[in-house]
């Protein structure tokens, strides 16, 4: 029998009740598979224990909080595989340190490196379901490690390229990857296959299925990943190879963010080196920066500088800016009522006038673009966060996905 992977989120895993559904849908495919299962905490735990943490201290130990955080799973794998031994199978739940999960890199976010497949094997032969906890791992110290948020994705990813698993099917409270949020757009449509490629973009734009690394695991390591709800049996997303998929749209999806700011520096003067000069100390202090336009004065001497980070970063920004002793400016502005929004799609590689319809479609709704980023893939553009939805509704209909 060929080995699947199935990964179960914290909402499908947030009671008893759901418990017992997941339970049930894990016996289906222990008909046709060896099944491995990675469960996140119950909905909720993690955020609670985090809330602990720092109600102790704003500088909770690294090494105490992976072991702390980690503890949630334990619970959930323990009930998981408690309800399928009531339900006539073979299970045991299995933590991070009895297998060992072997991570490297920093606490709080380590990566899988090696999975011991020992104990594992030997569970599947024995026709026992292996019920294991995602998110974490122990380094070569043997000390608990975590891989960030989302990580219980990245975990099933792994578990599948080790076990040359036949496919990792994340099971979350979606039906699957849409076209766009379909809480801000009704008639968003459920993608029924996308690229690593499209999927990486989206999720790193806004799209909250996946997390941005875990599609780039799968991505990398050629794993098939499908995306669907445990609440509704339905068929999901499949996340795959662009050359598996037959796709007739330009635009695949579109995405938007609600935490951006946009920061703009006046009358900067202008030298060789003077954008590393401002960036790299917002680099060191762990500062994203997204999208960037500079302008040169007419004279050569002064630059205006803008870019986009993250709305909770923006007070950090500030300071660090001011402090900066590198670059001298006339006047710091800054916009936190901004979004992105942003169109993904292979189909654009070989299609032209993709840009022009964009900026015509959101002309047509008076939609002023303030900042533009792009890739291969994608067209980014800054709005006014009031007008997402009726950027986000123009496109839609634009790029015909509401068909």
């Amino acid at each position: 029998m060929k080995i699947i992977v199935l990964k179960f989120g914290g909402t499908s895993v947030g009671s008893i009740q759901r418990i017992s559904k997941v339970a049930n849908i894990i016996k289906s495919y222990s008909k046709k598979y060896k099944v491995i299962v990675l469960a996140s905490a119950m909905s909720g735990t993690t955020n609670k224990l985090i809330n602990m943490s720092q109600k102790i201290s704003k500088n909770f130990p690294d090494h105490e909080y992976d072991t702390l955080v980690s503890a949630g799973e334990q619970i959930s794998c323990s009930l998981l595989s408690g309800q399928l031994l009531t339900k006539g199978l073979k299970s045991r739940s299995l933590m991070a340190w009895q297998i060992p999960i072997l991570t490297e890199g920093k606490h709080k976010y380590s990566r899988i490196k090696y999975i011991n497949k020992t104990k594992i094997l030997k569970f599947l032969n024995s026709g026992t379901i292996p019920i294991i906890a995602g998110f974490q791992g122990v380094n070569k110290n043997f000390n608990i490690t975590t891989i960030g948020r989302g990580g219980s994705d990245s975990s099933a990813i792994m578990f599948a390229k080790f076990f040359k698993a036949e496919r990792c099917v994340i099971y979350t409270d979606v039906e699957g990857v849409y076209t766009t949020d379909p809480n801000k757009l009704n008639s968003a449509n459920k993608i029924k296959n996308i690229s690593y490629e499209e999927m990486l973009e989206m999720a790193s734009l806004g799209s909250k299925v996946m997390q941005p690394h875990s599609i780039q695991d799968a991505r990398l390591n050629r794993i098939d990943v499908e995306v669907k709800s445990s609440f509704v049996k339905k068929p999901g997303t499949l996340i795959t190879k662009r050359k598996n998929i037959i796709n007739n749209k330009i635009i695949t999806g579109i995405s938007s963010t609600d935490n951006d700011a946009k920061v703009t520096l006046l009358g900067v003067k202008d030298r060789p080196g003077i954008a590393a000069s401002i960036f790299k100390p917002l680099s060191q202090n762990s500062i994203n920066v997204d999208m960037v336009v500079q302008n040169i004065s007419s004279d050569g001497n002064e630059t205006d500088l803008t870019f986009t980070i993250k709305s909770y970063d923006l007070t950090k920004t500030k300071k660090i800016i001011k402090n900066n002793k590198n670059i001298i400016f006339k006047k710091m502005i800054f916009d936190k009522n901004v979004s992105k929004v942003s169109i993904i799609g292979v189909g654009m590689v070989t299609t032209p006038g993709v840009t022009f319809r964009m900026f015509q479609a959101l002309a047509n709704k008076n939609i002023n673009i303030q900042v533009i980023s792009t890739s291969e893939i994608k067209i980014s553009v800054l709005i006014k966060r009031a007008n997402v939805i009726k950027a986000i509704k123009s496109l839609h209909k634009e790029f015909n996905l509401e068909k």
